[in-house]
């Protein structure tokens, strides 16, 4: 089994990675704050919640530039922060209400964005790998260079449709970057115990697809791993695969008791390698911050949750007649 690549000395300023650490902290704390709201009965449905996994989606998203295109599964709300989507507006979604994204008729699975180029938020295991593709496609078509996310799990890694859409996007050289978000259970069964090869990326090779594991839990690996994929897509030679190994700290959604694992395990990991308290140890050591300054970005992110929690417990209910809008073909 081929180790996921580590970064070494940090080679960003130190506004960069304060900026990491900010985005990080925000959807943990965002999340945080979604827990709690489906605990008390303002969050209806699935919620599936990306607690451990920030450093996949941050970046992911240094990587990109404005134009770029991402679409995912239904852990999702990470990369709606990620990418510059308002917290209200989420967290008004997340909870029904009509100042939602997608005007609270899509709940948890399904928001969208189009002034941020984000599509999704989609509820069936691996559909949204050859839509992804599509996306990329379209953006052949124009002739630009712009490159396309496509996010999806370990579990979804065993699709058919995902193996479809690896000869299509390796037979019309797409720019497409198919990021596996690798969190080890799927939606509880182990990888041992449902995949054949130890690393995913290398099935990319019967298609002629290159790629590599990353460390999902080291923000810098990924940033760095971004780069080398985005460069190779925008240069016109096709999909690339990043299968970033990464863990969650969460049950799959919030009605899973995750027995399928240990208490211990979850804890070996929250202390070993949990992705903020990494870049929070390469503020310190290096200086670029002092405790002070990094309790006043958390101070000022949980009045950022607490602000859309607020708005979203003041945001109306949409009105019955919602429901025939943004639809296609009226009855």
């Amino acid at each position: 089994m081929a180790a996921p690549k580590k970064s070494n000395k940090p080679n960003v300023s130190a506004e960069e990675l304060k900026s990491y650490y900010g985005d990080m902290l925000l959807i943990r704390r965002f999340e945080e704050k979604a827990g709690q709201l489906y605990g008390m009965g303002l969050i209806g449905g699935f919620c599936h919640l990306y607690i451990g996994q920030e450093a996949v989606v941050v970046g992911l998203e240094a990587a990109a530039k404005e134009g770029d295109k991402r679409i995912t599964t239904y852990r999702d709300h990470g990369h709606m922060l990620a990418c510059g989507m308002d917290p209200k507006g989420v967290m008004a979604e997340l909870t029904g209400r009509e100042d939602g994204y997608s005007k609270g008729k899509g709940g948890s699975m399904h928001m969208f964005s189009k002034e941020k180029d984000f599509y999704g938020g989609h509820g069936i295991v691996g559909a949204n790998v050859p839509l992804g593709a599509g996306l990329a496609f379209a953006d052949k078509y124009k002739g630009n260079d712009n490159v396309t996310f496509t996010y999806f799990g370990d579990g979804a890694a065993n699709q058919g449709q995902v193996y479809e859409t690896f000869n299509m996007a390796a037979l019309w050289s797409l720019p497409v970057v198919f990021v596996i978000e690798n969190n080890q259970y799927a939606m509880g069964t182990s990888q041992k115990r449902s995949t054949s090869t130890p690393d995913i990326f290398t099935r990319g090779e019967a298609f002629g697809i290159p790629g590599e594991a990353v460390d999902g839990m080291d923000v810098l690996a990924v940033k760095n791993a971004g780069d080398k994929a985005v460069a190779h897509c925008r240069e016109g030679k096709g999909p690339y695969i990043l299968e970033v190994k990464t863990y969650r700290y969460r049950g799959h959604s919030m009605s899973d008791p995750a027995k399928y694992r240990t208490r211990e395990e979850v804890q070996k990991i929250r202390e070993e390698k949990d992705c903020i308290e990494h870049v929070r140890d390469l503020l310190l050591q290096g200086k670029h911050a002092s405790e002070d300054d990094l309790k006043a970005i958390d101070k000022e992110i949980k009045s950022v949750v607490n602000d859309s929690a607020e708005f979203a417990k003041e945001s109306a209910e949409p009105d019955v007649a919602e429901l025939w809008t943004d639809i296609y073909v009226e009855a």
